[in-house]
């Protein structure tokens, strides 16, 4: 698809152009026209013969010229023959304005045009979309009023209402942008493909979305690794809606998005790459950080301010954050000592005092730009008697105009600083309102510094796998109509991609019990079968520590009991396994599949408090190796895994290689709507993991 048609038209028909005013198809007409777009023009109205004095055509055919881009503002109904007549001209550019697709349930016309467009090689934004704004050409193919500045920012968004909000509050905050894209149904044209197109594009420096619902987790993962990871790397930045079941809720009719899993979302963020805020303020925010400044080489960071109190928040939320406080060096602190009063603070944070005139703070500025300890600084000013606001704004803005390091501020005040920080701001000064935005912003652009040195493509390579054998325990199920599997199914389909299981086997009777409890030749363990009872341990379904000369007697007690509980439930048999003694860490993985994201990966803490603590972490399929470790990384019980307080270091390796197998397995069966593996303990290292319990459910 040719997307420059969307973003680089020469030529541009409206099919709707309406003579009213105030209407869309009039509204996008106007806009084109008196904004500045240089390209030619061409409104299709069969009831009109001039718009703005420009020439109407009854029909797109009727243009004999070359058409590059259609904006079709016309009833949904007749969009796909409107579109048959737009593919016969040979445009490859479409943005639909009209509604009444997905969103209102009408989810086969929306297919009809897909189809349309994928047949005819047609890029299509849309439908039900705000539109299209170029600033760069001042193409303003949209219904939103404000042809916003030029700037290296591109924003996409699913709701066109906050499109035309963010464009307003962008102007006031002198943000500009590349490229602004309302996405609307995303019937072809995704975030994905955005993507892949920005990486390319020399205007973009940072991407910032607005999400509701995403689909395709896989293609968008790919295509985001590769805009935020290497040399080149841009940032995206996003805020999504949803969040609680009632927000994810009332999205589900705004452009039909599905309700989606927070967690799953969590999750694809931090595995491709992007970052994600919970205010549109605070987008704003790290808007400005990563537009006006350099990605800083390390974490430490060095505070400059005129007050104790301030200086003392900032630290704190430099800290919370992640961040260091820079150690500065012997010689800057003897630097720092020629140039502020005696009774100054020369340790991070610099303290030059209540008093500061602007020549203060310029010289603190300069020395501890040099210091090779710091590699970010923060500059907090309050407004005191003796204070120079311009000055010291001007102060900032030279040494940043010198320095490749984040030089960011926070002017609090109101009416005092504020002429100072629209100076700031104009001069591209990121500033705050307050000092502990400012360090969160920080860090957000010292952890994407990180995230583009990951090694992202890191590939798992599984040589010991057999779908062919695990393939027929699911044709198995169809055939007979299961939807879940007991533990005694489960552990073969693990065997088969290369989980490390115990010795087990399914008794029917007694005395079966007590030869396989022989055959295993130590304490077995015994758990019932049954597709009715999920949860074994709560209904009285499973035994430890049985001698193998009790199981018989022990198989007929369980059984008993579990008929006397549960008189309905249809029991297979009893699954005896060995028992085992080895000491390790009970772990858990899983499976939910999202209803747009698809299959989700989980690993945290596990055996029966799992629900209690949730100390787990997210992902999508498939992963690499370096996701399964980021994921590792963000559990509370890392630490245990690492051997704290003197514990054994547990095998983190086996259990990135479990996730792993997991991954393909969630690949190669994407039926797979359920899945835990609980536990899983991890042994000490080099001693592997052990499946202790297992489930799946499918559709």
């Amino acid at each position: 698809m040719d997307l420059n048609s969307i973003f680089y038209p020469k030529s541009i028909a409206i099919i709707g152009a309406s003579t009213e005013v105030g209407h869309v198809g009039n509204d996008i007409v106007k806009n084109l026209i008196t904004q500045g777009y240089k390209g030619k023009i061409f409104p299709v109205n069969p009831k009109a013969t001039k718009l703005y004095d420009i020439k109407c055509y009854p029909y797109v055919l009727a243009i004999k010229e070359k058409v590059d881009l259609a904006i079709i503002v016309v009833p949904s109904s007749i969009v796909p023959t409107i579109l048959e007549t737009v593919a016969k001209k040979k445009i490859k550019g479409v943005i639909i304005i009209s509604a009444g697709f997905k969103e209102v349930g009408n989810i086969d016309l929306e297919n009809q045009i897909k189809k349309i467009c994928q047949k005819n090689n047609i890029a299509l934004v849309g439908p039900n979309c705000l539109g299209v704004i170029n600033p760069e050409n001042n193409m303003n193919a949209s219904f939103a009023n404000i042809m916003p500045r030029l700037g290296n920012i591109a924003f996409i968004s699913q709701s066109g209402a906050l499109c035309t909000a963010i464009l307003d509050y962008a102007q006031k905050l002198d943000i500009g942008f590349s490229k602004f894209v309302s996405v609307g149904n995303k019937a072809l044209l995704s975030e994905a493909d955005l993507f892949e197109y920005l990486a390319k594009d020399k205007k973009t420096k940072v991407i910032a979305m607005y999400v509701e619902q995403l689909t395709n987790a896989p293609a968008l993962i790919a295509a985001a690794k590769k805009l935020t990871h290497g040399k080149h790397s841009k940032p995206i930045i996003a805020i999504k809606s949803g969040r609680t079941s009632d927000g994810a809720s009332a999205s589900a009719s705004h452009t039909g998005a599905l309700a989606g899993n927070d967690s799953a979302y969590q999750g694809l963020f931090s595995q491709a790459g992007i970052i994600r805020v919970e205010m549109i303020s605070e987008l704003f925010e790290y808007l400005r950080i990563f537009t006006h400044n350099e990605l800083p080489k390390g974490d430490k960071v060095a505070i400059i301010t005129n007050a104790g109190g301030p200086g003392v928040l900032t630290t704190d939320e430099v800290i919370l954050s992640g961040l260091k406080m820079a150690k500065i060096s012997e010689a800057t602190e003897k630097k720092l000592k020629k140039v502020l009063p005696a009774y100054a603070n020369f340790h991070n944070p610099i303290d030059v005092l209540g008093d500061a005139k602007a020549d203060r703070y310029k010289a603190a500025i300069d020395i501890l730009e040099k210091d090779k300890a710091v590699d970010s600084i923060i500059v907090v000013l309050t407004p005191q008697s003796m204070t120079e606001f311009d000055l010291t704004a001007q102060a900032i803005i030279d040494a940043k105009k010198k320095s490749k390091k984040p030089i960011i501020t926070s002017f609090i005040g109101g009416k005092l600083v504020e002429k100072s920080v629209k100076a700031l701001r104009a001069n591209g000064v990121s500033t705050f309102s307050f000092p502990e935005e400012a360090a969160k912003a920080l860090d957000a652009l010292t952890h994407f510094a990180n995230i583009r040195k990951d090694k992202y493509n890191t590939k798992f390579n599984f040589k010991n796998t057999n779908k062919k054998a695990a393939e027929k325990y699911f044709i198995k199920a169809k055939e007979h109509g299961q939807t879940i599997f007991p533990e005694a199914d489960v552990l073969p389909i693990l065997r088969d991609y290369g989980f490390p299981i115990l010795h087990s086997e399914v008794a029917k009777t007694s005395m079966e019990a007590q030869t396989i409890a022989k055959k295993i030749g130590k304490l077995v363990v015994l758990k019932i079968v049954s597709q009715n009872i999920l949860h074994k341990t709560d209904a009285g379904g499973v035994m430890l520590n049985i001698m193998p000369n009790e199981a018989g007697a022990k198989f007929t007690e369980m059984i008993k009991n579990i008929k006397h509980q549960f008189p309905l439930a249809k029991i297979e048999g009893v699954l005896i396994t060995e028992m085992i003694r080895e000491k390790g860490v009970e772990m858990i993985l899983g499976s939910v599949k999202d209803p747009s994201l698809g299959n989700t990966i989980m690993v945290g803490l596990g055996g029966t408090y799992v629900e209690i603590f949730k100390d787990v972490a997210f992902g999508l399929t498939p992963l690499t190796a370096y996701d399964a470790q980021k994921m590792i990384n963000k559990l509370k019980s890392k630490k245990i895994l690492d051997g704290a307080r003197g514990q054994a270091v547990l095998d983190t390796q086996a259990l990135i290689d479990c996730l792993g197998r997991l991954s393909q397995l969630l690949v190669d069966f994407p039926n797979i709507k359920e899945l835990d593996i609980n536990p899983l303990l991890v042994l000490p290292k080099g001693q592997g993991v052990k499946v202790l319990d297992a489930r799946i459910v499918i559709e």
